[in-house]
């Protein structure tokens, strides 16, 4: 049996870690792939992606092109073009009793231009969101969105223009801002979500020390098979799931578990994947490789769960159709007794 420690592969001499392209690849992540252990960590752990994770599905369709950053500038973007629509909102200037620089031609003026520019500026989005929904047939938060900001602006436009009425246009920009700001808090979260994927990829090495016979040889992870030896030096992360043979020491299981205290790993121990060993130097036959790894399992389940609707989702959604139709259906009525 080949010496565990440090000096035992020097010993051994001459034998150079086997290592190929695998285990020089960046460490790059794609957005739609969290599930896959080589978009985050660099080595092709293609077995560690859960069935369905390359796909936007449920709730997250609606995201596809979105992103923290466009919420955030769209939210400061719409908050200081709404600040000069509500300043000079007539309205407003009713309400708080102070008349706005400019007098009732900047009042008339001043919100239009403002009010048009939030619209554009941060009203596209759900407008470009709710197209998406008609398409799929599927009406649902964006088509109200746009609907109710639709219809605003082309009423306020209608009135700055001599329509008889009341402009809508602080009401408008206010509306645009809050949805933006909502939409910004969501994207965070998502975001957040997909993060603690790349984090959990991270836990695995890019490479072990496997032991051939009296020989060690480091290869990429993606190499390792189930009845394979691997050597676990101290302070290094446990490449695969597997029982120890040899050796013991206290592994760090609070990645995976939330253990804080070491947990103390003897001869017949079962270890996991992606947890550091302590002091000790360990000899772990592998039990499991690729999707087969308690890690892996975790990685599965929160894709699954950040892909997959929830019910309060699914009620939301159910809940802005039904809003879209008793709009649409209430605009009908009110506009025929006008009429009448």
């Amino acid at each position: 049996m080949p010496d565990a420690s440090p000096r035992g592969e020097h010993d051994h001499g001459g034998e150079k870690p086997q290592s190929g392209p695998d285990s020089h690849h960046s460490h790059s992540t794609h957005q739609h792939r969290p599930a896959t252990s080589s978009d985050a960590t660099g080595h092709s752990h293609d077995a560690h992606k859960p069935g369905g994770a390359d796909h936007d599905v449920g709730g997250h369709d609606k995201h596809s092109g979105h992103s923290v950053e466009m919420f955030r500038q769209k939210f400061w973007g719409t908050l200081l073009l709404s600040i000069p629509t509500i300043v000079w909102g007539p309205m407003i200037q009713h309400w708080f009793g102070y008349e706005a620089p400019g007098g009732p031609v900047a009042s008339r003026w001043i919100p239009a231009v403002f009010g048009t520019l939030v619209f554009g500026y941060g009203g596209w989005v759900f407008i470009r969101g709710a197209i998406g929904e008609l398409r799929d047939r599927l009406p649902g938060m964006m088509t109200l969105i746009s609907l109710a900001i639709t219809v605003a602006f082309g009423f306020s436009l209608a009135v700055t223009f001599g329509f008889p009425g009341s402009d809508l246009w602080w009401e408008l920009a206010t509306l645009v801002t809050i949805m933006v700001l909502g939409h910004w808090v969501e994207m965070r979260s998502i975001s957040q979500a997909q993060g603690a994927l790349k984090e959990l990829a991270k836990l695995l090495p890019d490479t072990a020390v496997r032991i051939s016979g009296d020989r060690l040889e480091t290869v990429p992870v993606s190499e390792l098979h189930v009845g394979d030896v691997v050597l676990g030096r101290p302070g290094a992360s446990i490449p695969a799931d597997g029982v120890v043979k040899d050796g013991s020491s206290d592994v760090n299981e609070s990645m995976i578990t939330g253990e804080s205290r070491p947990v103390r790993k003897d001869v017949g121990s079962r270890v996991i994947a992606g947890t550091v060993n302590g002091s000790g130097s360990l000899r772990v036959e592998v039990t499991g490789t690729g999707e087969k790894t308690a890690l892996a399992g975790i990685m599965r389940l929160v894709a699954q769960a950040q892909s997959s609707r929830s019910r309060a989702q699914a009620l939301a959604d159910r809940a802005a159709f039904l809003l879209t139709i008793v709009a649409i259906v209430a605009a009908v009525i009110t506009a025929r007794t006008r009429r009448s």
